[in-house]
């Protein structure tokens, strides 16, 4: 019995040193690469892991077959654990990921989805154009479409200086910083609705995009028989460019999966319902980020920016900007 431990001394000692040499091999270039990064291996390198790794699989299996010593199993089972992670884990970073999403997929996710973004638009035009036609006639209809606990006076009865100071000169309560924190909130939530409520066959989405459209119909209606649109325009479009487009992304993403619940095409239902609802979510990511740019704009642009011009150029710059991130040339990359 006493014999039996030298001979598995000596069984354990020989069997490390014929295989000694690729473990430490394998040891140095996890170290490096966990360091580091993956990158910082050579071709060569990341070449050989996957031979050593299996290797040192290999290893394990015989030590623990052959009960050899405790420490060298150990080894073997952390060695192994760390190679198992470069060679089939996920090796991307969160930055990785990050530049993957808004290089191709949130763009290539809004492109796959325009015949939605066409129809959300007109949704939203159509919803201005009646708010314009029934305001004009009648300005009650502003308070429908507005109610006057929300417009802070700002409303037919209000005088036309008074309106006009508001888009220059912010006085807290009095002035329209009020009412341009409401369509701030009132815009993400119907964003967010636009799109979370898009299953139901498209009307709640619809419903909320004309809605939306009549409030800007509303608006534009009272400040230019006053003789203010222009400067109303640009008051709004600073922030409103992005904003707005933004509503109409989700808006859109919302159509697209209510259109695939009620119209599957050839494919199961659950099938499509599920390809859908990962290109919208892709696209409202997206939209959460149009948001948070937004709400700068209208929190420092709108209030710092007092010329009408100045305002309107950065609206223009924003427009170009979005349009050409979304649907300007991308190479051959496949939008999927």
């Amino acid at each position: 019995m006493t014999g039996a431990l030298p001979d598995l001394r000596l069984k354990s000692q020989r069997f490390r040193q014929e295989r000694e040499a690729d473990w430490r091999r394998l040891e140095r270039l996890m170290d490096k690469a966990e360091k580091r990064s993956a990158a910082s291996l050579t071709d060569d390198e990341i070449l050989a892991v996957p031979v050593l790794y299996r290797a040192t699989l290999s290893a394990l299996s015989v030590a623990r077959e052959t009960s050899l010593d405790r420490g060298l199993t150990d080894y073997l089972e952390t060695l192994a654990a760390r190679a198992y992670f470069f060679v089939y884990g996920s090796r991307s970073t969160l930055r990785g990921r990050l530049a993957v999403f808004f290089r191709h997929e949130w763009p290539a996710a809004v492109r796959r989805v325009w015949p939605e973004t066409v129809a959300a638009a007109l949704l939203t035009v159509i919803g201005i154009i009646a708010a314009v036609v029934l305001t004009a006639q009648d300005p009650d209809w502003f308070h429908s479409f507005i109610p006057a606990e929300l417009a802070s006076g700002r409303d037919p009865a209000a005088s036309t200086e008074t309106l006009r100071a508001g888009l220059y000169h912010d006085k807290g309560s009095d002035g329209l910083s009020v009412f341009a924190t409401y369509l701030f909130t009132h815009n993400a939530q119907v964003a967010l609705l636009a799109f979370a409520l898009g299953f139901v066959f498209c009307a709640p989405t619809s419903l909320l995009l004309l809605y939306n459209g009549a409030m800007l119909g509303a608006l534009f209606t009272l400040y230019v028989s006053r003789g203010l649109g222009f400067e109303l325009g640009g008051w709004i479009f600073i922030h409103g460019v992005t904003e707005i487009f933004a509503i109409i992304l989700a808006g859109a993403a919302g159509l697209r999966i209510g259109w695939t619940v009620a119209f599957p095409g050839d494919r199961p239902r659950q099938e499509a319902v599920a390809e859908a609802g990962r290109t919208a979510g892709v696209v409202m990511g997206g939209v959460v980020v149009m948001l948070f740019l937004a709400g700068l704009l209208e929190g420092f642009g709108r209030q710092l920016v007092t010329n009408d011009f100045a305002r309107y150029g950065i609206a223009g710059a924003t427009a170009v900007l979005w349009a050409a991130y979304f649907y300007g040339s991308r190479g051959t990359r496949s939008d999927g």
